[in-house]
């Protein structure tokens, strides 16, 4: 009974890992306003998820409420902005010494203006709401929405089309070296409370695969585009991306952990929901992008 059981989820984890792949090279090698529309429902999903964790939403509530609502409005008017703010030669421009960048302005103008309608609700809905859920909210439209968006931002970098990748060579290919060298050899505990399977071997093994990994990407990158100088760059992108993408992972399940919780959601069958495949993505993206911003500078 329990090997049908196992069996039955390695399948649906096999099925929706293809899926996935297949939805990944759909989006993001058109990219543009395609990646955009799709981040953008990954986003909504994620936040939705947050919030409900966090307690934003009541138990048995029938819907997302006006704070969820309000954060929804910012998600999707984020992501439009990306898509009319950014074109390549603006993510060319950022962090030089000329000043702000309309990326810049709009991020920024884009946080502000999150806070303010957050803040709005929670005044003129007073005392529905306290004002802990104001803050998890703010806090929810930053770890998925804002995070995931740099999965759009380095996609659109000068060669983002090949760039893209390192941030999914830095999380999932990372975890999958470090199960592997975790089965083979582990033998000290990472962070036993939070999850006991993870061991320092593993962690070292995934950060040794995701630059490896990184480094022959690079060479690859360097032959088809006749070039010589992303095969250490990507090395070390995906060395200190494994990292981060670890520690993603157990931030994610920390927070499960607060709220005694398996998964976030159910949307992928045999992995839970959004935020628990996308966990360690979430914190890859960003350090991806701007890593190849200043090593390539």
């Amino acid at each position: 009974m329990a090997s049908n059981i196992l069996g039955k989820i390695s399948r649906e984890r096999t099925i929706s890992a293809v899926v996935i792949v297949i939805a990944a090279l759909a989006s993001i090698l058109p990219g543009g306003v395609i990646l955009a529309a799709v981040l953008c429902v990954i986003s909504v999903i994620g936040f939705l998820e947050l919030t409900k964790v966090c307690g934003v939403r009541q138990e048995g509530a029938a819907g997302p409420n006006a704070l969820e609502i309000a954060g929804i409005v910012v998600v999707t008017g984020y992501y439009a902005a990306l898509c009319l703010t950014h074109p390549a030669k603006e993510a060319e421009a950022y962090l030089s010494s000329t000043g702000f960048s309309v990326l810049d302005t709009g991020m920024m103008i884009s946080l502000f203006f999150s806070l303010i309608l957050l803040m709005s609700v929670y005044v003129f809905a007073y005392p529905k709401f306290h004002a802990n859920q104001v803050m998890n909210t703010y806090f929810s439209l930053i770890y998925a929405p804002v995070m995931l968006s740099f999965v759009f931002l380095t996609r659109q970098l000068e060669n983002g089309i090949y760039l893209v990748w390192m941030i999914f060579i830095s999380s999932w290919i990372s975890d999958t070296f470090a199960y592997l060298t975790g089965v083979m050899i582990g033998r000290h505990k990472l962070a036993p409370v939070l999850s006991p399977k993870k061991s320092i071997e593993g962690s070292v093994g995934g950060i040794v695969g995701a630059a490896l990994f990184g480094a022959l990407f690079g060479m690859y990158m360097d032959r088809v585009l006749g070039l010589e100088r992303f095969a250490v760059i990507l090395a070390v992108v995906g060395g200190v991306g494994s990292v981060i993408s670890q520690v993603g992972d157990l931030a994610a399940s920390a927070i499960k952990r607060n709220h005694d919780i398996k998964d976030y959601g159910k949307l992928i069958p045999g992995h839970g929901g959004i935020m628990d495949r996308f966990d360690s993505v979430i914190f890859t993206a960003p350090i991806t992008y701007f890593l190849i911003i200043l090593l390539m500078r």
